[in-house]
């Protein structure tokens, strides 16, 4: 018996399944397709509190090798929001392809011991007291939990019985992989004009992707497209089509907006696309989930090792409201963008500018897009700083809080000696003084923070569990 099924090796599950690898968990990623990762994704950008997870794990530095940077994320006609304000290690947004960070969560998940079945498609899922049975393709599996990170169509998420209710936003959303003979000026060109759309963002290996849309041509996902279609959209949208050559991909798709009820349904959990799906408008659809995956990870580790059940609760407490606000956040970018009407773009421009000139509302909606202003839920009586996103402070004797968040590990910073003997602990002191104690969760955010450490231990065992245990018992 396994501890944790993950089925879908995406960014989502990979992220999810690597954690719990290395926090000694026996884990086994289900995936439908063969081996490979598949260069026709569509998330492009990642975003700053993405990237500190990342680091936390550390890979950030890796990626943001592999992609360029964009302080100013545009949203249609002069309109951008500032990320080079962000209170962060990255301030900004990284455009690199999906693939590359599924190459590095692949990696990380393969060295940690993670063992993937590749052509494992799930056709039933019956869940007991004890554990969950999964069937697949070809064999049957048990695990004590199972994490359902398999995308739109989750079949994890059909066999639990829980509805995906929303709508479609956009039909006939045209996507190309193109050569261009004219670069654009901007690594990322986006506007819509009424009746047409269009988004350019360089590939990385010399082709650019291409989202294009058309109000006044709704045709079914699979109707035939081709690069003169394609063309004469973005040339509506964007004045140019930058001489647009050599296509080697083009499809349709259309983009909902949908959100699962409840995120666990007894052993089993939906995360990413499978538990949330939004307009591409912001670039939040992988970042959400990775962030999902981020956050459940350690608390699964954490019963596993004999914290409370009710731990696994706070995972909808906590992500489902994320999901909600960014299924709002990113449907109000695109029907802003799609505003048809010449007199209500110019009132849509002139109203976002004038409230992103208010300094609450910027770095309101800076924190949304980046993920940084998100904060969870705190129990009552809590400390101010409970739920908050933790800085990466310097450490005293060197180092950043976000490294010695790597392996899963909780940190304690300032009460030294308090709970140190806890394998999954490290105390460290912050480089300044002043300020109450922190618990600083695996997920880079505030577990517990105060000046009375008398049940500090009590809080550690209910947050990280008890002592090591051997995984797979």
């Amino acid at each position: 018996m396994t501890d944790v099924i993950v089925v879908g090796a995406g960014p989502t599950g990979l992220l999810l399944a690597g954690d719990l690898a290395e926090a000694g968990v026996s884990v086994t990623i289900l995936e439908r397709r063969d081996g490979g990762i598949s260069n026709l994704s569509r998330a492009f950008g990642v975003h700053a509190r993405t990237l500190e997870q990342l680091d936390a794990r550390g890979l950030a530095d890796r990626l943001v090798s592999t992609g360029a940077t964009l302080s100013e994320l545009r949203l249609f006609d002069r309109v951008t929001v500032d990320l080079g304000g962000l209170p962060s290690r990255f301030p900004y947004l990284l455009i690199t392809p999906q693939y590359n960070v599924e190459k590095l969560l692949l990696e990380r998940a393969l060295a940690a011991g993670v063992e993937i079945v590749h052509n494992a498609e799930v056709v039933r899922l019956r869940q007991d007291d004890t554990g969950v049975t999964v069937t697949t393709t070809g064999q049957t599996r048990r695990a004590a939990y199972v994490v359902g990170a398999d995308g739109f169509r989750s079949a994890v998420r059909q066999a639990v019985g829980q509805p995906f209710p929303g709508r479609s936003v956009l039909k006939s959303i045209m996507l190309a992989d193109v050569r261009v003979a004219e670069r654009p000026a901007e690594m990322l060109t986006v506007n819509g004009v009424g009746d047409a759309f269009a988004f350019v963002a360089p590939f990385g290996d010399g082709y650019y992707r291409v989202f294009a849309w058309d109000r006044r041509r709704a045709v079914p996902d699979d109707e035939p497209l081709t690069l003169e279609e394609v063309q004469d959209v973005t040339r509506r949208a964007l004045g140019t089509d930058f001489g647009m050559h050599d296509p080697r991909w083009l499809s349709r798709f259309h983009s909902d907006e949908r959100q699962v009820p409840d995120y666990r349904v007894g052993r089993v959990f939906l995360a990413g696309d499978a538990a949330h799906a939004h307009s591409p408008a912001g670039g939040q659809g992988m970042n959400t989930g990775l962030q999902d995956a981020a956050n459940l990870s350690w608390k699964l580790a954490a019963v596993l090792r004999g914290a409370p059940d009710r731990l696994l609760d706070t995972y909808q407490t906590e992500r489902h409201p994320v999901g909600r606000s960014v299924l709002r956040s990113s449907g109000a970018i695109i029907r802003g963008a799609m505003l048809k009407s010449p007199v209500g773009r110019a009132i849509r421009g002139f109203a976002v500018r004038r409230a992103l000139s208010v300094a609450r509302i910027r770095t309101k909606v800076m924190g949304q897009v980046s993920g940084v202003g998100y904060t969870y839920p705190a129990p009552r009586g809590a400390h101010a700083l409970v739920g908050t996103r933790a800085p990466d402070v310097a450490l005293a004797g060197g180092g950043r809080l976000y490294e010695a968040l790597r392996g899963g590990h909780f940190v304690l910073i300032r009460a030294a000696g308090v709970a140190a003997r806890h394998d999954r602990v490290r105390v460290a002191a912050p480089a300044t003084t002043g300020g109450p104690s922190m618990l600083v969760r695996p997920d880079g955010y505030v577990g517990w923070a105060g000046t009375d450490t008398t049940h500090l231990d009590q809080v550690v065992t209910d947050l990280a569990g008890a002592s090591p245990r051997r995984a797979g018992t």
